[in-house]
């Protein structure tokens, strides 16, 4: 599996374009928006998007969904059913946020703990990892021992909860029970910022070293 990291809306959402050595299908996660930038990037790998994945509904991530999905007939999965509010709320995000005008969708697909989706010969691991939104979902790649975590924890920081039903102790949890007994090895894109692993941050991240062993 390749991937392509496409830095997407005035917030620089980490969109990740993947996609399958061998077939060429591809997949995008967390569309965020400049929907010409991502199509470019696609463009120029040479690949065929199949899908779209989804770790949660917040508008820099999912606010392109409705229309790439519909321009170019993509499957959407993700994320989990908690987040349905967000995504029944983007139209409200997109004001609040200056956003272009967004429409909503309903997923072909929620996700949850053990699932997996795929494209061409690639298959990815769900992990569900609430805290951030009720619903965010992680994907993990074991061959290349490679995670996108969305916005549950970055390079230093962790995600925020002070949104409506974020919650703090539930994203540390999520963190301590789902993502770092993946190894201290594994990269990981996060949502927004550069990539770091698992092990950096379990030594060095203000937020949780120390707290795990």
């Amino acid at each position: 599996m390749k991937y392509r990291i496409i830095p997407v809306t005035p917030f620089q959402q980490n969109c990740t374009l993947l996609w399958c050595e061998q077939t060429r299908a591809a997949a995008v996660v967390d569309p965020g928006g400049d929907l010409d930038r991502i199509k470019a990037a696609v463009a120029e790998e040479g690949v065929k998007l199949e899908k779209i994945l989804l770790t949660h509904a917040h508008i820099d991530h999912a606010g392109g969904t409705a229309a790439l999905s519909h321009e170019l007939g993509l499957e959407i999965e993700g994320p989990g059913k908690d987040d349905e509010f967000w995504i029944e709320g983007l139209p409200q995000q997109s004001q609040m946020f200056g956003f272009p005008a967004v429409d909503v969708f309903s997923p072909d697909r929620w996700l949850d703990d053990d699932d997996q989706v795929s494209f061409g010969e690639v298959t990815l691991d769900v992990v569900h990892c609430p805290g951030h939104t009720p619903g965010h979902v992680i994907f993990y790649h074991q061959p290349t021992a490679l995670a996108l975590v969305g916005d549950v924890l970055f390079q230093g920081s962790i995600g925020r909860t002070d949104f409506p039903r974020g919650d703090h102790d539930t994203l540390i949890r999520s963190i301590k029970e789902k993502l770092l007994p993946l190894g201290d090895e594994i990269d990981f894109i996060p949502g927004h910022g550069p990539m770091s692993t698992f092990g950096h941050e379990r030594q060095t991240n203000p937020f949780i070293a120390g707290r795990f062993g």
